[in-house]
């Protein structure tokens, strides 16, 4: 009975190949977050006198490609072998990482090279998102499956805890080259676990043009109410919610007058909020009335942004970031959870890719906007009108959404 609550909070990892994945992601996502952790340090150094600007540009840039191309690469998700595709996509996640280490290495980087890797990235990430998505609920049997979307976060997570404290102490002891080198380095073991997956996903659209079944696609959730409710609160949480990790930098070193080591601080906290709400979505797994849990979530992370913004004591923005990092992961956690039970096995690939436009296309629209609203206020006036929209937006969702309410 001791370990009844482990096994519940691990029950996917019993399937050989989820585990696998799950620790090639693990190892992969630890390098991503020390990349981005230098990433926007360096940034911070090369922007000159607008920083606020070149780093919601650059999140734009880099998220640029998931807006346009996302849908397309849920459609050949759904159509070539998943696997083969995210062993593409980490490639070129890979080479854009060694390619920043070595600019950086010569001395030779310059802000444009950054912006464009961020969106070299992005591009990997267009078209490997839709397969991960789409691959794992093949992976494990459908009781499991939001225990395994909560794991998945989980390790990314819990990347966001360890990436940042390992990049801190790499930055100062070796510099960004070992950051961005590392990184390359651990796309090797997701590509490792990618290739040895038993799992074999079979093409149930290859027989269709792609833009018949792209069309399918859209025609499918545009007559869902409760998808549509879905794909509006996710692009509402991402287009809002981004700039919170998009403006840590500033917050460290023009609100708390610190340095790279108060930002690697703030990214831990709100990264140890992050895997704690992924835990508490692994052990919930699937529960009643998922739709109004995820409303009163999304009230609660708008109000924590809110008083993130307010806050001018670090202890008290630590709190609260751990706290928004919770809300955060449940929120996104229960909304993927929810798009992956109600979408059927042959179209899984074009519904996730959507509902992924809204969440991983919000990101760049929001940090752009916000990027240029803050260099003309300021990042804290950001926060505070970005956490009162979110609370509203989950009202007004509980007042007449009755379709996601009851889900």
């Amino acid at each position: 009975m001791t370990y009844a609550p482990l096994r519940r909070i691990g029950a996917a990892l019993i399937y050989r190949d989820f585990r696998v994945l799950w620790l090639g992601a693990l190892t992969s996502s630890v390098g991503t977050w020390m990349q981005k952790v230098a990433q926007n340090w360096l940034v911070l150094s090369l922007a000159g006198a607008s920083p606020a600007l070149f780093l919601g540009l650059d999140s734009f840039l880099g998220d640029l490609p998931i807006l346009i191309l996302t849908l397309v690469g849920g459609v050949v998700a759904d159509r070539y072998d998943r696997r083969r595709l995210l062993i593409g996509a980490q490639s070129i996640q890979m080479a854009a990482a060694f390619t920043l280490a070595v600019l950086v290495a010569f001395d030779v980087v310059r802000l444009w090279h950054v912006l464009l890797l961020s969106s070299m990235t992005g591009f990997g990430q267009a078209f490997g998102g839709p397969a991960y998505q789409s691959l794992l609920p093949s992976l494990v049997d459908k009781p499991d499956l939001p225990n395994a979307v909560a794991l998945n976060s989980i390790q990314f997570n819990l990347a966001r805890v360890i990436g940042p404290l390992i990049a801190g102490v790499t930055l100062t002891a070796f510099g960004m080259v070992a950051c961005f080198g590392i990184n390359g380095l651990s796309f090797l073991a997701v590509i490792a676990a990618i290739a040895s997956l038993r799992t074999r996903h079979v093409a149930v659209a290859a027989g269709a043009r792609m833009r018949d079944d792209l069309h399918s696609g859209l025609v499918y959730v545009r007559r869902q109410p409760a998808l549509v409710g879905l794909t509006v609160l996710a692009l509402a949480t991402a287009f809002l919610g981004a700039p919170l990790l998009t403006f840590l930098p500033l917050f460290a070193e023009q609100v708390f007058g610190g340095g790279v080591g108060q930002y690697t601080l703030l990214m831990v906290f709100a990264g140890a909020g992050a895997v704690t709400g992924a835990f508490a979505v692994a052990w919930l797994g699937t529960t009643p009335r998922m739709g109004r849990t995820l409303l009163w979530l999304q009230v609660a992370y708008g109000l924590l942004v809110f008083l993130f913004g307010m806050s001018r004591l670090f202890w008290l923005s630590a709190a609260l970031l751990v706290l928004a990092g919770a809300a955060m992961v449940m929120v996104t956690s229960t909304l993927l959870s929810l798009v992956q039970m109600a979408a059927p096995t042959a179209m899984r690939g074009r519904i996730v890719s959507i509902y992924m436009v809204a969440l991983r296309g919000g990101l760049p629209l929001g940090s752009l906007v916000a990027g240029l609203v803050a260099s003309r206020w300021s990042a804290p006036a950001v926060m505070i009108g970005n956490g009162l929209l979110l609370s509203l937006i989950a009202v007004l969702l509980l007042m007449t959404g009755q379709r996601v309410r009851d889900l």
